[in-house]
Order: C-alpha cells, then sequence, then structure tokens
C-alpha cells in the first residue's frame, strides 16, 4: 500500500505554536519533506527541530526569482522525490511554515500528488493571526471585512481594496515597504497601521508603520484596523 501525505501546518515560527496533531505526525511519519532556501537553511525544519529524529528528509530547494519557471521546476522534483517514497509505503510530512493552504509551499506539492495518494492537511497558525496577537489589535468584529493583500500588488489595485475593507492586512512585505507606507499615508491610514516583523520569534518587533524601518524582512505584516470595539 502506498504511503500518505500529510501537509503539517507549523505555525509562525514559535515552536511552541504548532498544534499537537502536527506534533504528533512529525515524529511518526518516517520521510519529512520541506523547503530550502537555495544554497541556504530551513525555516520550517528549524520550527520542528525539536520533533525530527531519524527520519529519512527530503530537501526541496526553491529559488527566489520572480520568474516562476525555476521554482515550478524544483516542486516537480521534489514531488518526484516524494512520490518515491509514498510508493515504497512510507507516510510523508511535508513541513511547511504558517497554514499549508495559505500562502504555503505545500499547496504546490499537493497539486502534483493529491489525485494518485491519500493527503491529509494539518492547519497551522497563520502569521495574520499571530500578528494581531503581537499587536495586541483585534481583527474584526461583528460584520467587519477582512482582507489579506500581497505587497507586490499595484499602488491602484491596494487603494481601491483599502478603500472599501475595515481591516486590512498586508504580507510580503519586504522590499516593497517604501510603496506601502506611500499608499497608507495617502489614504490617510497611517495613524490606524502597524508593523509587525518576525512575529513569535526573539527578534519580534512591533510598532507603528510611521516608525517601521526603511527596509523590511520578508516576514513582516502591515495590519490597519479602521473599526471601533462595538461594546465601548
Amino acid at each position: 500500500m502506498n504511503g500518505t501525505l500529510f501537509g503539517i501546518g507549523l505555525g509562525p515560527g514559535d515552536p511552541e505554536l504548532m498544534t499537537l496533531k502536527a506534533a504528533r505526525l512529525i515524529k511518526a511519519c518516517p520521510v519529512v519533506a520541506y523547503p530550502v532556501l537555495e544554497k541556504g537553511s530551513s525555516f520550517a525544519r528549524e520550527i520542528a527541530a525539536a520533533h525530527l529524529g531519524s527520519q529519512d528528509e527530503i530537501r526541496i530547494e526553491i529559488p527566489m526569482t520572480v520568474d516562476r519557471n525555476p521554482a515550478q521546476a524544483a516542486y516537480d522534483r521534489g514531488a518526484q522525490e516524494i512520490e518515491l517514497a509514498l510508493i515504497e509505503g512510507h507516510d510523508v510530512a511535508v513541513l511547511c511554515e504558517g497554514d499549508p493552504f495559505f500562502y504555503g509551499s505545500f499547496m504546490y506539492l499537493h497539486a502534483r500528488l493529491s489525485d494518485r495518494f491519500s493527503c491529509q492537511v494539518i492547519p497551522g497558525v497563520s502569521s495574520v493571526m499571530a500578528c494581531a496577537a503581537a499587536a495586541a489589535r483585534p481583527l474584526v468584529a461583528r460584520n467587519e471585512r477582512l482582507i489579506v493583500l500581497p505587497g507586490p500588488l499595484s499602488e491602484e489595485e491596494l487603494r481601491a481594496e483599502m478603500t472599501v475593507h475595515d481591516t486590512v492586512a498586508i504580507m510580503k512585505v519586504g522590499r516593497h515597504l517604501p510603496k506601502l507606507r506611500e499608499v497608507v499615508g495617502d489614504l490617510g491610514l497611517l495613524d490606524q497601521a502597524i508593523y509587525v516583523e518576525r512575529a513569535t520569534l526573539n527578534q519580534e518587533r512591533v510598532t507603528p508603520l510611521s516608525e517601521a524601518p526603511e527596509q523590511a524582512p520578508y516576514f513582516s505584516m502591515i495590519l490597519i484596523t479602521k473599526g471601533a470595539d462595538p461594546w465601548l
């Protein structure tokens, strides 16, 4: 019989925010796979390190390029290695930062393998929830609307979405921070915007967007909350 493929959400970075189910399955699976920055380390593996033992490990080296073709080829190769392990009857745990289906790398492997193998997805704490907790900012209440926007969107798209939603979470900030700060300022929302960097980690930083650094790491987010506490 073929093995089962598990897409395991690890949460935003703090190993204690992994679910009990995620920890149990990582220990139980004889094979673990995880994304690795090209010629670099794996943040996903670092999160799960305490639960790894003698498992076989599949490293999926993902090139960080705007062109999607190199990354697609990397996921093709990773899926082939995982497929061999599944055919041999081994369960495979794919480690995924955050949640597997929320901007998660696992979804690309799921698309390549789930039609032929049993697959289970283990949800994880998303970075949006982690950043809201770090900022002590409720996201939405009652009928308020939340939108999650990727930083690479154009200024026009960002303005349109920020205008009509009550709460905005902007991910993939990185090199787009100057553009994002300008758009938020032009909309008069700077006082309601919080910048969160490396939420739940020792290097966590929470500050008003107006006081954010000039350069932001990949693991950073902007939260804009327009609503007020409905019970006040």
